[in-house]
């Protein structure tokens, strides 16, 4: 009986290998079924739906991913500091943790600029019972084609340059895209703003002033010029296209009546 009885370990293995069989075949058994227990989709409350925790989990983990995705979206999305970021790509694969930068983060530069408008018979246009008549005194426009072919009219002004100051650069400007020698002789106002141009962020500062008129003949010899023209004074806020220069123009007209007496006063006389 010795010799015939198997080892320890294989008999256990063997018997366990029985159990599991029978456990098989009797789950087998139980879920034959005849056709009309089949039909109803009924089960036994002994029977055990073997995919019933398998759904639940994976509702579990659906409802953690979509809170995960929710909470990564909100961050990359800026919505909770109220600012625009973009995320930057991961060099790494060791699951280090992710940067973020502001969009905003660009270059920066400040550009300043002058110009103005030159106006002609402002002496001229002072009646005798001390009245002036705006529609006798002119300024100097320029006109530009935009990228929809419309013909936008601006005041004259540029860039200045390297140890020039504002007064020299608007008599400049105006002279080079007008044809106009202007001589500054008041302040009108400044305007500042913002654009991107070749990936750089721009803050422009422009300063207006008044030219009193000297000599010169209009000519649009300036390539960047499309036309030039007088306009009267009392018409200038219709002929500008941008809102920035209109606000200016409406300075100019409240202030030229006592320009204009100031002129006359002195004894100058526009330049025929």
């Amino acid at each position: 009986m010795t010799e015939n009885t198997p080892p320890q370990g294989q008999g256990q293995r063997r018997r366990r290998r029985r159990r599991r069989g029978s456990g098989h075949a009797q789950n087998n058994a139980q879920n034959k079924q005849s056709p009309d227990k089949q039909g109803s989709g009924k089960q036994d409350s002994g029977d055990k739906n073997p995919n019933k925790h398998r759904k639940r989990n994976n509702q579990r983990g659906n409802q953690r991913n979509n809170q995960r995705n929710n909470q990564r979206g909100s961050k990359r999305g800026g919505k909770q500091s109220g600012k625009n970021y973009y995320r930057r790509p991961n060099s790494s694969t060791s699951g280090a943790k992710r940067t973020y930068t502001p969009v905003h983060n660009m270059e920066t530069r400040d550009e300043t600029s002058a110009g103005g408008l030159v106006v002609s018979g402002m002496a001229e246009a002072v009646r005798k019972d001390g009245s002036v008549n705006l529609a006798r005194i002119y300024v100097a426009l320029i006109g530009r084609i935009d990228r929809r072919g419309r013909l936008l009219w601006s005041m004259p002004k540029g860039h200045v340059e390297p140890g020039e100051d504002k007064w020299a650069t608007s008599r400049r400007e105006v002279w080079e895209e007008t044809g106009i020698v202007g001589e500054p002789f008041e302040e009108l106002g400044v305007i500042d703003y913002w654009f991107v141009s070749d990936g750089v962020r721009i803050h422009k500062t422009v300063h207006h002033n008044l030219l009193r008129y000297v000599d010169g003949v209009l000519n649009n010899d300036d390539p960047e010029v499309t036309e030039v023209a007088w306009v009267p004074i009392s018409e200038l806020i219709e002929y500008l296209a941008y809102a920035d220069e209109r606000k200016l123009a409406r300075i100019a007209i409240d202030r030229m009546p006592d320009l204009a007496l100031a002129e006359r006063d002195a004894g100058r006389v526009t330049p025929r």
